[in-house]
């Protein structure tokens, strides 16, 4: 075999049971659904939002909101079940028949589970932009990148600990129950995080909250939810960071164990 022909077979195989029909297509529709028909301007445009940062950056939230749970599902399904479901049935066992190293085979999976669903995430969100509000797209274009750096981080943080779960337990119904809890648990830990540094006058709790999602802080830069913090922009950037540093490490160690730890 050629220097990259195993991997582009694993790789291929990967995608063809990742996203095989009707999965791409239903997910597909549902990324559209969830992007033009949840998307909410009316709020944006009632709020007080001056300047174009700003604006670019409610635009851009306004139409992830509804299709980051799509892409949060998605990835938990190839990562957990696709995953899983190989390390459970022994099928991950064909795959070290390859002359391909253990990394190469995750990379591969991972590609698949996860680079596919973030190309098919950003190709529709892009496109509702251009649609929806083309005026800001190549003007605030950093802001809108931002924007989705800082959003995407937890749902990559979720996807790390999925990973490591499903490694660790070598199957993937527990994993995919687990990540659907994270997905909201940091919603309800966010109000409590806001009530609890409402009461005391003080950000901190905001600011370990906007550690593993930065996104919190990034709100507060642009619109300023709460009169009592006002991050600059360097901390913002510090939190976003710090996060994708723990995102990366959870990454790292699911590759040291795939490689090293995991007994099939």
């Amino acid at each position: 075999m050629g220097k990259g022909k195993p991997f582009l077979e694993v790789l291929s195989s990967a995608i063809h049971e990742d996203f095989r029909f009707p999965f791409l297509e239903l997910f597909a529709f549902f990324y559209v659904l969830g992007t033009f028909a949840l998307s909410n301007f009316t709020s944006i445009m009632s709020a007080q939002v001056t300047t174009n940062e700003a604006i670019a950056y409610s635009v851009t939230t306004s139409i992830i909101a509804g299709s980051l749970f799509v892409f949060i599902i998605l990835v938990l399904k190839n990562v957990a079940y696709g995953l899983g479901n190989e390390l459970e049935n022994g099928i991950i066992q064909t795959y070290f028949s390859y002359p391909l190293k253990r990394r190469g085979i995750l990379t591969a999976k991972l590609v698949s589970a996860i680079g596919v669903s973030l190309l098919l995430f950003f190709g529709i969100q892009i496109s509702a932009l251009y649609i929806l509000a083309p005026d800001i797209v190549l003007p605030q274009l950093g802001t809108i990148l931002l924007t989705y750096v800082a959003s995407l981080s937890y749902s990559l943080l979720i996807a790390g600990i999925m990973l490591l779960l499903t490694l660790k337990l070598r199957r993937g119904g527990i994993s995919l129950i687990a990540g659907i809890i994270l997905f909201f648990a940091i919603g309800i830990i966010s109000g409590i995080a806001a009530s609890f540094s409402q009461a005391m006058d003080s950000p901190l709790a905001l600011q370990i909250i906007s550690v593993i999602s930065p996104d919190t802080a990034l709100a507060q830069y642009y619109i300023g939810v709460w009169d009592f913090w006002t991050p600059a922009f360097s901390e913002v950037l510090l939190y976003i960071g710090a996060s994708y540093v723990i995102v990366a490490s959870l990454f790292v160690v699911g590759y040291i164990y795939f490689s090293r730890r995991l007994n099939l």
